[in-house]
């Protein structure tokens, strides 16, 4: 169930059953010449609707703006800066705990942003063992939508070494999946991109033009997309099961 198509009421009978709430994080950022600007966001996302159907799991609107600046060299790329993000989690997570909630699954789809969730985790049980905040004890898990061991062998099957590291024929074909209509049909060159280490949004631009590294995403496609949605959702429900078991 989405926060956003619930009345308070709806809220606050689920508040008696589960204090568990599943929040998307993601960015909005290039993802080469085929693949959705919206990608990083659309992807945990989409898998969160699936998670929440068969978890019964309330999702909360998606955070769909991250850390970026890398890829501030594309238009289009929008980035906070990793001290605003940190905020926006924390006021996310006070406003919700307001009401019960404690239990806070982070599911992420852009990998620039683990260092700043991770922060913003630290700052929280910090706050936390020092005895300001009231309430009950709170617990936080961030896992990246493509991490399960289901989706990794899907993922190694079908695409191999063109899988890459960024705009990667796995994350496309999920967001394809969701929007059919999107699909794009664009000639790669080189065929899979060449691999490396960036430091900023020129170094970026420079050394990987087209915005891929390591991929080939024109492999990407709808019949894939699903498959990898299937497999991530049946990760991500066990593993939020997991979280939900724990005091």
């Amino acid at each position: 169930m989405y926060l956003h198509h619930c009345t308070w009421p709806e809220i606050e009978s689920y508040l008696s059953e589960s204090s568990g709430i599943l929040i998307p994080i993601g960015s909005t950022e290039q993802h080469g010449p085929n693949g959705l600007i919206g990608t990083d966001a659309i992807c945990p996302e989409t898998i969160a609707k699936g998670v929440g159907a068969t978890a019964n799991a309330l999702i909360a609107p998606t955070i769909n703006v991250g850390v970026a600046q890398h890829h501030l060299g594309f238009p289009g790329t929008i980035s906070l800066r990793p001290s605003t993000l940190i905020a926006v989690i924390k006021d996310t997570i006070d406003s919700l705990r307001l009401h019960g909630l404690n239990r806070f699954y982070f599911l992420n789809g852009h990998g620039g942003n683990i260092a700043t969730i991770s922060a913003a985790f630290s700052e929280i049980y910090s706050a936390d063992s020092t005895g300001s905040v009231p309430g009950p004890t709170i617990r936080l898990r961030l896992t990246n939508w493509w991490q399960g061991d289901e989706v990794q062998t899907l993922s190694r099957r079908l695409y191999g070494n063109a899988e890459g590291s960024h705009a990667t024929p796995s994350e496309v074909s999920v967001t394809y999946f969701a929007f059919p209509d999107c699909v794009k049909t664009v000639p790669m060159s080189p065929k899979i991109a060449p691999r490396g280490t960036i430091r900023d949004a020129a170094d970026y631009r420079r050394q990987f033009p087209d915005g891929r590294i390591g991929s080939d995403p024109s492999l990407a496609s709808v019949e894939a997309g699903e498959q990898l949605y299937a497999a991530s959702v049946r990760d991500i429900t066990s593993d939020y099961r997991e979280f939900m078991s724990h005091e």
